[in-house]
């Protein structure tokens, strides 16, 4: 164990995301400020809690997108490629300039931070969130799959086994990583804070469904709402999308798909802290995504722990980490396919006092879903690689075999 700091560790959380709307960011940096002082370097503004905040230009990809970093990821020299990317040199610039000295631990949140974690922490231990699985984060993509993969995959083979600590999101990911590059990973699930809630009242004559999420290509929004569509009138929707990277083209094409049903509504997206109190007024959170690649066969997604925490009963896709849980906690249905008609009857299938009951299972399993858990991971972490007592987990900490999703 690491010799004990007469002060608060000192902790740089280093994240190529707009961290001020990265839920799974902010719910990690929120742990680590109740236990040491915090500087954040990423896109977008200050996130709370934070003791300073070292903004990336937006400008500044995370990527090597030059001609030089994609000619050097086409041929293959990865080791060169590893900080290349403008926005890693932004974060070592900002950092060198800063002048904070060493920092206690560091954390890299996915795969294309670590080279760079590595390289502000200066011996300091560095902790990998890898969120999913990153060799295969978007193959769906041609030119990603083509000259981005590999240099995910040699980053994770040549750092993950440096690294002093590394999480995952779900049980069937984190043996992805046992398997291919011999590191156990530890999970962090993306489980909301518990929000201390009721389930709502029902609204006569109707079952009032709802989505979060981005509008991005490839998630089935298409299928959700061709699926209401589809069915009776005791049915509508409501979808609380952010615009993707496309400036809100693809969310206006949902809007004209959805136009001609005055069931389906698309309100103002709110902030992540918001959702389980906004979505409470509704009864069946939702989710479909096709398979496409590995982390969509296999995710665990925000929403589902969002729907939890708003005691809602949930509806969603075979998509086995998904299924699991709605299983294990009775928490709703899931469909045998993707497509549209199977969604329509798995929708159709639920009565009123389903949902109800699901509802009550929401509810019951609040505290179990909740970040609360996970925290105490965090915390442990933070413990073994600084050696801060004040990191260590309190006596309300969940244990190993608490962890429903083992």
């Amino acid at each position: 164990m690491p010799q004990r700091p007469s002060r608060p560790p000192r902790i740089l959380v280093l994240s190529f995301s707009p961290i001020h709307r990265d839920a799974r960011v902010l719910r990690e940096i929120q742990a680590l400020c109740e236990v040491g002082e915090v500087t954040s370097v990423g896109y977008g503004p200050a996130p709370p809690q934070v003791a300073r905040h070292l903004r990336v230009p937006d400008s500044a990809p995370s990527l090597p997108q030059t001609p030089m970093g994609v000619s050097r990821l086409a041929l293959r020299r990865l080791r060169a490629s590893e900080t290349a990317a403008p926005a890693a040199r932004a974060a070592l610039r900002l950092v060198r300039e800063a002048g904070l000295g060493r920092f206690d631990m560091v954390v890299a949140n996915d795969a294309r931070s670590i080279p760079t974690a590595f390289a502000i922490a200066d011996g300091a231990p560095v902790w990998a969130d890898m969120h999913e699985w990153a060799p295969e984060e978007r193959t769906h993509v041609t030119s990603w799959r083509l000259l981005v993969a590999p240099l995910m995959d040699h980053i994770c083979r040549a750092y993950l086994p440096r690294c002093a600590a590394v999480t995952t999101v779900g049980d069937e990911i984190a043996g992805l990583y046992e398997r291919r590059y011999g590191v156990a990973p530890r999970l962090v699930r993306n489980a909301a804070a518990f929000a201390d809630l009721s389930p709502s009242e029902p609204a006569p004559g109707r079952i009032r469904l709802v989505h979060s999420g981005g509008a991005v290509p490839g998630r089935a929004i298409e299928a959700m709402i061709d699926a209401v569509k589809a069915c009776d009138d005791r049915f509508t929707l409501d979808l609380f999308l952010v615009p993707g990277g496309d400036r809100g083209a693809y969310l206006d094409r949902l809007k004209d798909r959805a136009a001609d049903c005055e069931r389906i509504s698309f309100p103002a997206p709110v902030a992540p802290g918001d959702l389980p109190r906004v979505l409470n007024a509704y009864d069946v959170g939702v989710f479909w995504i096709p398979p496409f690649n590995t982390n969509a066969r296999l995710t665990l997604p925000n929403k589902i722990f969002d729907y939890v925490q708003a005691r809602l009963a949930i509806a969603v896709g075979p998509t086995a980490e998904m299924v699991r849980l709605v299983d294990e906690h009775g928490l709703g249905v899931h469909s045998r396919s993707n497509e549209t008609a199977d969604i329509t009857a798995t929708l159709m299938a639920l009565t009123v006092q389903d949902v109800a009951d699901y509802k009550r299972a929401s509810h019951a399993a609040a505290h179990a879903l909740s970040f609360e858990r996970d925290k105490g991971t965090i915390r442990t972490i933070v413990s073994e690689l600084t050696g801060s007592p004040a990191a260590a987990p309190g006596p309300e900490a969940p244990g190993p075999e608490e962890d429903s999703q083992r």
